[in-house]
């Protein structure tokens, strides 16, 4: 025995001293069981989660993926799954940019003026730009959609600030 009283033990070339201790009952083991279990069981529920995103993500390394990619006859093709977060930004982008195909409407309606032959609201691009421009920096995109849409016209494919300040656009 070493001195104090405790047990010497021996592992490889070191030595050890414990103190002879009554042992207790310590319910820290068992709370630490319980909440390794637990880290354990979350761990394994995080993964199982985690393994079944990875196979419907496209860009994943996982060889056999679970989603079968569409072809451009099939319903759904180049739409985002129904429900998903990428879905739900899509409709607020679009929301987004009726409200301003919808602003510039009325910007063309209070600036434009009609005209002399045909009645209806026309206004120059270099006028609705510099109007425009403190409501948003994206005109000629703007202007773009809304003709695609069937709501203005005008002459050319794009609208250049300074070259094509006199082209009229016109409100349908």
């Amino acid at each position: 025995m070493a001195r104090g009283g405790g047990k010497t033990h021996s592992w490889g070339s070191g030595t050890m001293e414990t103190n002879d201790a009554p042992a207790q009952y310590d319910n820290r083991d068992e709370d630490c069981a319980v909440s390794v279990k637990g880290l354990t069981e979350n761990w394994q529920k995080w993964s199982t989660k985690h393994q079944q995103y990875q196979k419907h993500n496209p860009f994943s390394r996982d060889k056999t993926p679970v989603s079968v990619q569409r072809h451009r006859d099939q319903h759904g093709y180049g739409k985002p799954p129904e429900g998903s977060k990428t879905e739900q930004r899509g409709k607020d982008a679009h929301s987004h940019i009726c409200r301003e195909v919808e602003e510039l409407c009325r910007v063309i309606k209070e600036i434009g003026r009609s005209g002399e032959h045909n009645g209806k609201i026309t206004v120059e691009f270099g006028t609705l730009f510099e109007h425009y421009v403190t409501i948003s920096n994206k005109l000629v995109g703007v202007l773009l959609r809304a003709r695609r849409q069937g709501l203005v016209h005008f002459e050319g494919e794009m609208l250049w600030q300074g070259r094509d300040d006199r082209v009229l656009i016109t409100l349908l």
